[in-house]
């Protein structure tokens, strides 16, 4: 009977243990099947936004052609504005952009040193009427030429004005146009050398041109830019793709005037955490591989 009672007690703790290793074993395999879905969850729903921005464009804007991609000379990883195509993309700006789009971001200042001289600039901006910040004696507002600290100013007073002489259209601000656009600067030119003849079955309002490049197709925008439009400083000829290449290029300086000092920032950035990566790989390898490999043991009644 003793014998029976000992042979069932060691049964059940068999049992036990087995179940408890069980679990244990079990424990490690649900974490590790847990961590598998929620990765998987990860990488779906990202591959979902991202999948999902590219199209937004596209459904919200109808009947818009997809823009192709051009080679800028500054979209590489260190690769600089051409500056020369700045200061042509601003003669387009201020002798045909300017007559209806503003850029309320950009003060003549940001032009010395990128685009002209501190003189050259000093001259184009006093060309410029601004309306003074303070009244004068007798309290009325008035205007004065423009200086470096001045804002470019804008073709029109506020908001009725630009409608009213656009025909109900109102041109938008052009001061981070490229950023505000999918595309960026290949949608400007896209757009700016894409009028053409609508095809066949597509009408056209009056006072609306087609363009496959734009929202609908519909823009109430004449073409701006045609062949010997303006004559360049520098006696480029001024093809409409070469004004409309400048003035794209232009405007995404504009919209990130701080480019070529971030990518040289960068760059600089790069060589010092190389040099930070070689003095870690030396201290990692020789001075903290040692403490690493050490083995501490503790011997009891151990005499030092």
């Amino acid at each position: 009977m003793f014998a029976l009672r000992s042979a069932q007690r060691l049964t059940r703790g068999f049992s036990q243990v087995r179940s408890a290793s069980t679990a244990q074993a079990a424990a490690p395999n649900q974490v590790f099947k847990a961590a598998a879905g929620l990765t998987g969850l990860t990488f779906v729903g990202t591959g979902t936004a991202l999948a999902y921005s590219e199209m937004m464009p596209l459904v919200a804007e109808e009947e818009q052609v997809h823009v192709p991609h051009y080679h800028w000379p500054h979209s590489g990883a260190a690769d600089t504005f051409d500056h020369a195509s700045i200061r042509r993309g601003y003669e387009v700006y201020r002798q045909v952009c300017a007559a209806c789009h503003s850029m309320d971001r950009i003060a003549f200042r940001n032009l010395v040193g990128t685009v002209y001289s501190e003189d050259d600039a000093k001259k184009i901006a006093s060309e410029a009427m601004v309306v003074n910040g303070e009244p004068n004696d007798d309290g009325d507002m008035f205007k004065r030429p423009a200086k470096l600290f001045d804002y470019f100013p804008a073709p029109y007073e506020n908001e009725q004005q630009s409608r009213k002489a656009n025909a109900g259209a109102l041109p938008p601000d052009l001061s981070v146009i490229v950023k505000a656009r999918h595309g960026n600067e290949d949608y400007i030119f896209s757009l700016l050398t894409g009028y053409c003849e609508p095809p066949a079955g597509i009408t056209i309002a009056e006072g609306q041109n087609f363009n496959p490049y734009f929202a609908g197709s519909k823009i109430g925008m004449a073409a701006p830019l045609y062949d010997e439009i303006i004559e360049y400083e520098d006696g480029t000829p001024a093809t409409t793709s070469q004004l409309a290449k400048d003035v794209s290029t232009f405007l995404a300086w504009t919209a990130e005037p701080e480019h070529d000092e971030r990518k040289r920032m960068g760059v600089k950035a790069m060589f010092v955490l190389s040099l930070l990566l070689g003095l870690s790989l030396y201290f990692k390898r020789h001075k903290w591989s040692a403490l690493k490999g050490r083995q501490v043991v503790f011997k009891k009644d151990a005499k030092w």
